[in-house]
């Protein structure tokens, strides 16, 4: 009889219910390498850019094609992610802030949860990183070369010199990457981890390693439909923006006064002395994009060392891989560079996901993502229950191909940092049409201009108007649907709790043009 028990117990045993192994997190975020230097996007520029692992990740993974950022602009989208909150919640608006001491975030949900968590790389959020275990950072911008970082132990807000942090030899994206493979393998493995890799790149000056020097050297590169637009006297813009010969202007006193501006660039001298209007934009793009493009190939390399690393690990199989960028980035269209804006290139974040055990493979979703949403899906993932803090909503069904008939049609879009080229506004967006009101006023916000503008809306219709070349706000055939976008755009004001209390400046401003 004894005998006869043995098995009956094994058996009754392995029946019981086992805890899931819950997954590893990898997320790889970069400094605007936007969808147009993926590849993976199309563009004019899909058989110009260096990205085999990018396009590995997609082959094993699902590609987001409507990923969008709720502020374009490094630190606040860096605290939507963390936070999944919008920036009237989390209160970094704009450029050098901190999240609120205590504020709640993923890495230290996660980390309650007996995940091992650790930040590796750009941070941008001013003061010392919280939920995190481990954290080895770059203050503020940080450099390309020779990186210095900052961890737990002397601490010190802001910008620091060499002597105060630790100084790692080499480029830094070869950096971050074999610190974060260092750290992985001084992990415990009897724990899952949430590790974020974060890359200083493709941020201006746009550096690059050595070995892509001569990479595009005489290739010239196709333009965008827009790079000659000059004024918003053709498109009905209703502000200038950010211009590329900007950027040659920084080019030229970064070359008469190196010690004293405020960075370097790679390739200078970069004479454009002589040239007519056209001639100068069209030379500024050719080196813009290709600096970028190169400076975007580091970071190819290195995802591939990543992946690579995780399957000699054996861990690759139960390991969730996500590569993103804070948001997107002009080059060259609108005759722009730089971000900030609602317009498509600014707006949209590239995204991939990698999870063997459960995501389609080299599939693409369509639906509207947002930077908030993120936490919410590394939550689930983690087999946590939703988080009362996070604005945002999982999208892990989406990825497995059920998505909710009631998931998000629309998103809504708020940037702050006014200027009068590049006036603050909000907007919405939904599978065609965009609307957004450029509202102009700076609101005490940090960094932000004190010279206002007049309110202005800007609408477009995706469809017919992909490269937003026409600001069709005074087509009548679009009444009826620019009034309706109208009435979601604040119903959406609304649901976010984007109030506007403590702007008296917009009381009028809302009620004029809202209600």
């Amino acid at each position: 009889m004894r005998y006869l028990l043995i098995p009956l117990l094994l058996f009754l045993v392995g029946c019981q219910p086992q805890e899931k192994e819950r997954p590893n997190i990898l997320f790889i975020l970069s400094d605007d390498h936007t969808s147009q230097s993926w590849g993976i996007y199309g563009g004019q520029l899909k058989d110009f850019v260096k990205n085999q692992n990018i396009q590995r990740l997609a082959d094993e993974g699902v590609i987001l094609d409507n990923a969008f950022c709720t502020n374009s602009i490094c630190s606040p989208s860096r605290a939507a992610i963390l936070t999944g909150q919008y920036s009237h919640l989390n209160q970094v608006y704009t450029l050098r802030e901190s999240l609120p001491e205590g504020h709640p975030n993923i890495a230290r949900s996660l980390g309650e949860s007996g995940y091992q968590t650790a930040i590796i790389g750009k941070w941008h959020l001013d003061k010392q990183p919280e939920g995190f275990d481990y954290f080895k950072v770059l203050p503020g911008q940080g450099r390309y070369w020779d990186p210095i970082f900052k961890v737990k132990e002397d601490w010190q807000d802001g910008y620091i010199k060499e002597e105060e942090g630790i100084v790692h030899k080499g480029f830094s994206t070869d950096v971050i990457t074999d610190l974060t493979i260092e750290h992985l393998k001084k992990r415990q493995k009897d724990q899952p981890f949430m590790m974020v890799c974060s890359f200083k790149a493709t941020h201006e000056p746009f550096e690059y390693p050595k070995r892509y020097n001569d990479y595009l050297k005489d290739v010239k590169l196709p333009e965008p439909e827009s790079l000659y637009d000059f004024g918003k006297e053709a498109t009905g813009r209703t502000f200038k923006g950010q211009k590329l010969e900007n950027l040659g202007i920084r080019w030229q006193k970064a070359t008469e006064n190196p010690e004293e501006f405020w960075t370097s660039y790679p390739g200078l001298p970069y004479p454009l002395d002589g040239l007519d209007s056209i001639q100068k934009r069209g030379k500024i793009f050719q080196k813009l994009t290709k600096d970028f493009i190169r400076c975007g190939a580091a970071i190819d390399d290195n995802i591939g060392k990543l992946l690579d690393y995780l399957e000699e690990e054996g861990v690759a199989d139960n390991t969730i891989v996500i590569y993103t960028a804070d948001q997107g980035y002009f080059l060259g269209e609108h005759g722009f560079f730089d971000k900030r804006l609602i317009y498509e290139e600014s707006l949209r974040m590239p995204f991939v996901i990698r999870y063997p055990k459960e995501t389609m493979k080299g599939k693409r979703l369509d639906d509207i993502i947002l930077n908030i949403d993120f936490a919410a899906l590394l939550a689930d993932y983690a087999g946590l229950p939703p988080q009362d803090y996070i604005q945002g909503k999982s999208f892990r069904e989406n990825l497995r191909g059920n998505t909710a008939d009631d998931w998000r049609e629309q998103m809504y879009y708020r940037y702050w940092l006014h200027s009068p080229d590049r006036p603050a506004h909000f907007g919405i967006r939904n599978k065609r049409y965009k609307l957004a009101l450029f509202y102009g006023q700076g609101l005490g916000m940090y960094g932000s201009d004190t010279t206002s503008t007049q309110p202005a809306w800007e609408f477009y219709d995706l469809n017919e108007d992909p490269k937003e070349l026409h600001n069709a706000i005074d087509d009548p055939k679009y009444a009826e649907i620019i009034s309706d976008m109208k009435v979601e755009l604040k119903k959406e004001k609304d649901f976010y709790r984007d109030s506007d209390v403590g702007h008296p400046q917009m009381d009028g401003i809302l009620q004029e043009e809202l209600d």
